[in-house]
């Protein structure tokens, strides 16, 4: 059991030291994603800028990405994606919106039954008008805000302000620096990103929750002890289970993006930056921002206090 174990027993690490630190990278790193939005922009997929999706199956054992590609490639209909999923012989095709209005985009329909329908059966097509599409970003984006509001609101019911404001904080950073990376690298931006997301902010909570669970419980426990040291008490007592958490679903993520297919493979790489940040944020930005925000050791405490260096209870 000791080879299986990730972080050893009653480590004393002292997290809060790192907040100059963290911080400044954190509001860098901040930046940079919003500059990466405004100046880069989003590879927004089709489910947001309008198009037709295509799901084949082959009539033979194998798809021919290859092939499906280059046909695609002598109808001249701009970007054309091709994408293994399922099985070896299911095919994702999607062909940007087309200017022209809805006569084009059937127009479209036909070329591609009568390029594949030999060697393919069409199991599913779909136009998606640019209306739709805007209904969509319109919905993803209000999903969102909607998500953030509501946990705020049980934030600041189940917890002081100074908690809500916190993990509100965190899941800010986590959401700003989601949305960088997809600017950076350039992964297509879909109705599947709202979902990792919306994930991501999911599993930050989760941890920062946890934390503040332990966070409060020592406030009410101590009373004379440094919030600082504090702090590092509960991170310290949350460490294991947060690393082993991490870890458990980092390798869930990278064995799903390996075997998963290219279909799925962009929502794991979003998730594995998300599930990362999600932990650093919980550890070095939700936890040591307490400090700032005018939490104070021993307000409804009971009786104890700690020994003379503040992290052993």
């Amino acid at each position: 059991m000791k080879l299986l174990r990730i972080v050893p027993d009653n480590t004393r690490f002292g997290f809060m030291r790192f907040r100059r630190v963290s911080f400044p990278f954190s509001a860098i790193g901040s930046i940079v994603a919003v500059v990466a939005f405004l100046w880069i922009g989003m590879n927004v997929g089709i489910d947001f800028k309008g198009g037709t999706v295509a799901e084949l199956q082959a009539k033979s054992e194998t798809a021919d990405l290859g092939a499906i590609r280059e046909a695609a490639g002598k109808l001249n209909l701009g970007d054309v994606e091709v994408q293994e999923y399922g099985t070896k012989r299911d095919v994702l095709l999607r062909v940007g919106l087309q200017p022209g209005g809805d006569k084009v985009q059937a127009d479209v329909v036909v070329k591609l039954r009568a390029t594949f329908e030999d060697k393919y059966d069409f199991r599913r097509v779909e136009v998606v008008g640019p209306r739709v599409s805007q209904e969509l970003v319109q919905n993803g984006t209000i999903g969102v805000l909607l998500a953030l509001l509501a946990i705020l609101i049980y934030l600041w019911l189940r917890y002081e302000w100074q908690f809500a404001v916190g993990a509100t904080i965190a899941t800010m950073h986590d959401l700003v620096l989601t949305i960088g990376f997809y600017s950076v690298t350039q992964l297509q931006f879909d109705q599947t990103s709202i979902a990792a997301i919306l994930t991501i902010i999911g599993y930050s909570l989760n941890d920062t929750v946890v934390v503040y669970d332990r966070v409060r419980e020592l406030l009410r426990k101590y009373k004379k002890i440094q919030l600082h040291d504090l702090l590092d008490l509960a991170m310290n007592s949350t460490l294991t289970r947060t690393v082993i958490t991490s870890v458990t679903t980092i390798l869930a993520l990278i064995f799903l993006g390996i075997f998963g297919g290219d279909a799925i493979r962009g929502f794991c790489l979003a998730m594995l930056f998300g599930v990362v940040i999600g932990t650093y944020s919980s550890i070095f930005i939700a936890a040591p921002i307490l400090i700032y925000l005018g939490v104070r050791v021993g307000e409804g405490a009971a009786s104890g206090a700690p020994k003379s260096n503040g992290t052993e209870a």
